[in-house]
C-alpha cells in the first residue's frame, strides 16, 4: 500500500511529457510548500577566462588612435618639401663640382651662387646671380659695387650683399698681402694687380698714394683725394709732406678713370710731371704713375709721359 502510494507521489510529481504546464512549487522532504526563489533578476556570470573562448575569440579591444600608430586619424604636420628639394639638391651638386673640378670648372654665375648661399638660405639664388651679372657687366664689378647698389637688387638680402662686399674686400688684402716686405719692381704684376682689384671699378676717381722705402718696399697706401666722376685733384705739397713723414724715398701715384678708360688726360700728365720735380729737391724719387680704367692700367713710365 505504502509503496502504490510512493509510485503515485512520483506520478504527480513528474508533468507530462506531451503538454507544457508550468513547473509546481517545490516541497521540502515532508511534502510541505517551499517559498520560489525571485527570478526576475538573473545573476550576473563573471566574464569567461581565456580558456572559457576557446571556440568563441573575442576580438581586440580598437588601439588608441595616435598619429604614429594611425596616420589618417591626424593630419600631416611637416611642411611641404617639395618646393625647397630642388634648390637644396642644386646647392648640393654646384658645392661638389666646385670641390672636385675647382672654380675653372663653374661660369660666373655659378661661382656668384656660391657666394650667395650664405646669405640667402634655402632658395634658389641662380636668378638672382645672372640678375647681378646683367646689371653690372661682369663678376669682378659686381664684387666692387656699391654696397648700397648691391642691396637694391630684388631678391638681394643684406646678409648676402654683406657677403660679396667681405670676398672683394678679402681678394684685395690677399693681393695686399703678398707685397708686403717685397720689393714692388720684382713683383709687378702683382702690384698691377692689386690696384686693378682696389679701384678699377670705382664710381668715383680715387687718387692713391704707394709710399716706398730705400728698398723699393711698400710702406703703405693711401688715399689722397676722392673726386667727382671724372676728376680727383692732386697737391705736391701734401703728398710730399706726407712722404717725408713716413720717411718715405719714393712713391708711385695711382688713380682710377671710372670711365673704364685709362687713356691720360692732359692734366694728368702736367701735375704728375710738377710732382716729379717738386719730389727730386726733396730727394724723393716718383717712380710711375699709374691710370686704372675697367679695361686695364696704363703706366706713365712704360709710355714716355714721365720726366726723369
Amino acid at each position: 500500500m505504502n509503496k502504490v502510494a510512493f509510485k503515485g507521489v512520483l506520478a504527480d510529481l513528474s508533468p507530462p511529457a506531451s503538454t507544457a504546464h508550468p513547473s509546481p512549487e517545490p516541497v521540502d522532504s515532508g511534502g510541505h510548500a517551499v517559498a520560489p526563489s525571485p527570478q526576475a533578476t538573473p545573476a550576473l556570470s563573471p566574464p569567461a577566462s581565456p580558456s572559457d573562448s576557446a571556440h568563441t575569440p573575442i576580438p581586440d579591444p580598437a588601439p588608441h588612435a595616435s598619429p604614429q600608430a594611425n596616420p589618417q586619424a591626424t593630419p600631416a604636420t611637416h611642411p611641404p618639401t617639395s618646393a625647397n628639394t630642388g634648390a637644396e639638391g642644386h646647392r648640393e651638386r654646384l658645392k661638389q663640382r666646385f670641390l672636385t673640378a675647382g672654380s675653372a670648372a663653374l661660369a660666373d654665375y655659378e661661382l656668384l651662387e656660391l657666394l650667395l648661399f650664405s646669405g640667402i638660405p634655402r632658395r634658389d639664388t641662380k636668378p638672382l646671380a645672372k640678375a647681378l651679372l646683367a646689371k653690372f657687366g661682369s663678376f669682378a664689378a659686381v664684387l666692387s659695387a656699391d654696397l648700397a647698389a648691391l642691396k637694391q637688387m630684388a631678391g638681394m638680402t643684406p646678409s648676402a650683399a654683406v657677403s660679396l662686399k667681405v670676398v672683394a674686400a678679402a681678394s684685395t688684402h690677399f693681393l695686399a698681402s703678398q707685397l708686403r716686405g717685397q720689393e714692388v719692381f720684382t713683383n709687378w704684376q702683382k702690384l698691377l694687380d692689386y690696384c686693378y682689384s682696389k679701384i678699377a671699378y670705382l664710381e668715383v676717381e680715387e687718387l692713391h698714394l704707394l709710399f716706398l722705402d730705400s728698398k723699393n718696399q711698400l710702406i703703405t697706401d693711401e688715399v689722397h683725394q676722392r673726386g667727382t666722376v671724372d676728376q680727383a685733384a692732386a697737391y705736391p705739397r701734401e703728398i710730399l709732406k706726407r712722404a717725408l713723414v713716413l720717411g718715405a724715398s719714393a712713391l708711385i701715384i695711382v688713380h682710377n678713370h671710372p670711365s673704364g678708360d685709362p687713356e691720360p688726360s692732359a692734366q694728368d700728365i702736367r701735375l704728375t710731371n710738377e710732382l716729379a720735380l717738386s719730389a727730386r729737391l726733396l730727394n724723393i724719387r716718383l717712380h710711375d704713375h699709374l691710370v686704372v680704367g675697367k679695361k686695364g692700367i696704363l703706366s706713365f713710365k712704360a709710355l714716355g709721359l714721365l720726366q726723369e
